[in-house]
Protein backbone atom coordinates (compact mmCIF):
# COMPACT_ATOMS: atom_id res chain seq x y z
CA UNK A 1 0.00 0.00 0.00
CA UNK A 2 1.25 3.43 -0.93
CA UNK A 3 -0.21 6.44 0.87
CA UNK A 4 1.00 10.01 0.64
CA UNK A 5 -0.11 12.87 2.89
CA UNK A 6 -0.25 16.57 2.05
CA UNK A 7 -0.36 19.18 4.84
CA UNK A 8 -1.50 22.73 4.11
CA UNK A 9 -1.75 25.97 6.07
CA UNK A 10 -5.35 26.48 4.89
CA UNK A 11 -8.28 24.10 5.39
CA UNK A 12 -9.10 21.47 2.77
CA UNK A 13 -12.63 20.73 4.02
CA UNK A 14 -14.36 21.30 0.67
CA UNK A 15 -13.78 19.76 -2.73
CA UNK A 16 -12.97 23.21 -4.15
CA UNK A 17 -10.39 23.91 -1.45
CA UNK A 18 -8.80 20.46 -1.75
CA UNK A 19 -8.61 20.55 -5.56
CA UNK A 20 -7.14 24.06 -5.49
CA UNK A 21 -4.52 23.17 -2.85
CA UNK A 22 -3.33 20.02 -4.66
CA UNK A 23 -3.85 21.34 -8.20
CA UNK A 24 -6.07 18.53 -9.50
CA UNK A 25 -9.55 18.29 -11.02
CA UNK A 26 -12.60 17.87 -8.77
CA UNK A 27 -13.17 14.27 -9.90
CA UNK A 28 -9.76 13.21 -8.48
CA UNK A 29 -10.87 14.38 -5.04
CA UNK A 30 -13.03 11.89 -3.14
CA UNK A 31 -15.61 12.61 -0.49
CA UNK A 32 -15.96 10.16 2.41
CA UNK A 33 -19.44 10.84 3.78
CA UNK A 34 -20.98 8.99 6.70
CA UNK A 35 -24.66 8.04 6.56
CA UNK A 36 -26.89 6.32 9.08
CA UNK A 37 -29.27 3.59 7.88
CA UNK A 38 -32.81 3.37 9.24
CA UNK A 39 -31.67 0.56 11.57
CA UNK A 40 -29.07 2.90 13.13
CA UNK A 41 -26.02 1.32 11.49
CA UNK A 42 -23.39 3.57 9.88
CA UNK A 43 -22.32 3.32 6.25
CA UNK A 44 -19.49 5.27 4.64
CA UNK A 45 -20.13 6.42 1.07
CA UNK A 46 -17.10 7.33 -1.03
CA UNK A 47 -17.84 9.32 -4.19
CA UNK A 48 -15.90 11.53 -6.62
CA UNK A 49 -15.75 15.19 -5.65
CA UNK A 50 -17.73 16.29 -8.69
CA UNK A 51 -20.71 14.06 -7.79
CA UNK A 52 -23.22 13.69 -4.96
CA UNK A 53 -24.37 10.62 -3.05
CA UNK A 54 -27.72 9.34 -4.32
CA UNK A 55 -29.33 8.45 -0.99
CA UNK A 56 -31.95 6.20 -2.61
CA UNK A 57 -29.27 4.14 -4.36
CA UNK A 58 -27.18 3.96 -1.18
CA UNK A 59 -30.19 2.82 0.85
CA UNK A 60 -30.94 0.10 -1.71
CA UNK A 61 -27.34 -1.17 -1.58
CA UNK A 62 -27.53 -1.26 2.23
CA UNK A 63 -30.89 -3.02 2.30
CA UNK A 64 -32.43 -0.04 4.08
CA UNK A 65 -35.60 1.89 3.35
CA UNK A 66 -33.70 5.14 3.74
CA UNK A 67 -30.42 6.64 4.89
CA UNK A 68 -29.63 10.05 6.33
CA UNK A 69 -26.45 12.04 6.68
CA UNK A 70 -24.77 11.49 10.01
CA UNK A 71 -24.62 14.37 12.46
CA UNK A 72 -21.24 15.84 13.37
CA UNK A 73 -21.41 13.94 16.67
CA UNK A 74 -22.13 10.65 14.92
CA UNK A 75 -19.27 11.23 12.48
CA UNK A 76 -16.88 11.73 15.40
CA UNK A 77 -18.33 8.75 17.31
CA UNK A 78 -18.10 6.23 14.46
CA UNK A 79 -15.01 7.43 12.56
CA UNK A 80 -12.98 9.24 15.21
CA UNK A 81 -12.67 12.28 12.91
CA UNK A 82 -14.32 15.66 12.47
CA UNK A 83 -16.63 16.41 9.54
CA UNK A 84 -14.49 17.61 6.63
CA UNK A 85 -11.46 15.57 7.70
CA UNK A 86 -12.77 11.98 7.41
CA UNK A 87 -10.26 9.82 5.53
CA UNK A 88 -11.37 6.91 3.34
CA UNK A 89 -9.57 4.41 5.63
CA UNK A 90 -8.38 4.16 9.25
CA UNK A 91 -11.58 4.73 11.18
CA UNK A 92 -12.18 4.25 14.89
CA UNK A 93 -14.32 1.18 14.15
CA UNK A 94 -15.07 -1.01 11.16
CA UNK A 95 -17.73 0.71 9.06
CA UNK A 96 -19.59 -0.74 6.09
CA UNK A 97 -18.14 1.12 3.11
CA UNK A 98 -19.57 1.61 -0.37
CA UNK A 99 -17.37 3.11 -3.08
CA UNK A 100 -18.95 4.64 -6.17
CA UNK A 101 -17.67 2.77 -9.22
CA UNK A 102 -16.47 6.03 -10.82
CA UNK A 103 -13.76 6.31 -8.14
CA UNK A 104 -12.09 3.23 -9.66
CA UNK A 105 -11.32 5.20 -12.83
CA UNK A 106 -8.17 6.59 -11.23
CA UNK A 107 -4.92 4.97 -10.11
CA UNK A 108 -4.77 7.38 -7.16
CA UNK A 109 -7.39 9.58 -5.53
CA UNK A 110 -7.13 12.28 -2.89
CA UNK A 111 -9.38 12.49 0.15
CA UNK A 112 -9.51 13.63 3.74
CA UNK A 113 -6.38 12.98 5.75
CA UNK A 114 -7.72 13.03 9.30
CA UNK A 115 -7.30 16.77 9.94
CA UNK A 116 -9.00 19.70 8.23
CA UNK A 117 -5.75 20.82 6.59
CA UNK A 118 -4.42 17.37 5.61
CA UNK A 119 -5.19 15.31 2.51
CA UNK A 120 -4.36 11.67 1.75
CA UNK A 121 -3.47 10.23 -1.65
CA UNK A 122 -4.33 6.53 -1.94
CA UNK A 123 -5.35 4.02 -4.59
CA UNK A 124 -9.03 3.07 -4.84
CA UNK A 125 -7.93 -0.59 -4.82
CA UNK A 126 -6.32 -0.07 -1.39
CA UNK A 127 -9.47 1.63 -0.06
CA UNK A 128 -11.53 -1.32 -1.27
CA UNK A 129 -9.17 -3.89 0.23
CA UNK A 130 -8.66 -2.19 3.60
CA UNK A 131 -12.38 -1.53 4.14
CA UNK A 132 -13.63 -4.70 2.42
CA UNK A 133 -15.78 -2.21 0.53
CA UNK A 134 -18.58 -2.76 -1.94
CA UNK A 135 -18.30 -1.17 -5.38
CA UNK A 136 -21.66 0.18 -6.57
CA UNK A 137 -23.29 2.99 -8.52
CA UNK A 138 -24.25 5.34 -5.65
CA UNK A 139 -23.73 8.82 -7.10
CA UNK A 140 -25.63 11.31 -9.20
Amino acid sequence: MSVRFFRFTEHTMTVDAAARQVGVSHDRIIKSILFICDDGSPVLAIVPGDRRVDEKKLAMVCGARRVRRATAGEVKEFTGYEVGAVPPVGHKMRIKTVIDRRVLGFDKVIGGGGEINVLMEISPADIKRINNALIEDISK
